[in-house]
């Protein structure tokens, strides 16, 4: 995922997290995405943690797609550095580079393969 990680590395705003801290929670309304500069990301169902989120990868996105509720919960699994992306960012980013959008689709299209597959 060059391209996601050059974007990543190359981000507006940053923000860090330490172990623990909860990046956003199940049913929020998100205006953000993130990609995982450094670090791990747990999210997490109610209690369950239903996956990880490696550096290079995202996480979030579906906020700014289609304005709906945060659908998992966010903790960060180890300390982490995140790049965040609004959706202004999100669609420059898409209309400049499609190949960030088609990595982003298969970021998302993986982790609905995992859950499905583990329900």
């Amino acid at each position: 995922m060059t391209t996601v990680r050059g974007v990543f590395l190359n981000a507006r705003t940053t923000k860090d997290f330490a172990a623990g801290d909860t990046i956003f929670l199940e049913g929020e309304v998100g205006d953000c995405m993130y990609g995982v500069v450094s670090g791990q990301v747990e999210l997490k169902h109610g209690a369950n943690t239903v996956g990880t989120v490696d550096e290079g990868d995202v996480f979030g996105e579906m906020a700014i797609i289609d304005k709906s509720p945060r659908a998992l919960s966010a903790i960060a699994a180890k300390d982490c550095s995140l790049a965040v992306i609004d959706q202004r960012e999100f669609l420059f980013l898409v209309h400049e580079t499609p190949t960030f959008a088609l990595e982003v689709m298969s970021s998302l299209a993986e982790r609905l393969r995992r859950l499905n597959t583990q329900s």
